[in-house]
């Protein structure tokens, strides 16, 4: 990881909240973000992230799809649904590439969809830098 590539406002650090039910997954993305500068909480199924990003207003969540209980899909659009929560950008970071999918990620709110994949971790610290959230 290049050096350059820290959190825009080193002052206030950016907050992320990655919802995740995959222990290995979470821990994984929070080190990625954390080495990045970020601000990282987890949750590690729907209805807590819902929980969480009301109480701490996140710069950004970042959401898996298939998870126990409430899917990604749901989590999205009740966040876009809550006054409180509608302008948070959310990405979808998810093993489901299919078009259907990633159609539905985009109808339901979120800002981007990344399949997990070889490129997702370089796809993702693009799109937070394309966002501002780092450098």
């Amino acid at each position: 990881m290049s050096a350059e590539v820290t959190a825009v406002e080193q002052g206030s650090r950016k907050k992320v909240l990655i919802v995740e039910d995959s222990p290995t997954q979470a821990l994984h993305l929070q080190a990625l973000l954390e080495e990045v500068g970020l601000e990282v909480l987890v949750a590690h199924d729907g209805q807590t992230g819902l929980e969480m990003a009301r109480h701490t207003q996140p710069d950004l969540v970042v959401l898996d799809v298939q998870m126990p209980g409430m899917n990604g899909f749901q989590v999205c659009q009740q966040l876009k649904e809550t006054a409180a929560t509608a302008d948070i950008p959310i990405i979808m970071f998810t093993r489901h590439d299919e078009q259907e999918a990633v159609v539905l990620g985009l109808q339901t709110g979120a800002v981007d969809y990344i399949p997990k994949d070889a490129f997702a971790d370089a796809v993702l610290l693009e799109t937070l830098r394309q966002m501002k959230l780092i450098r």
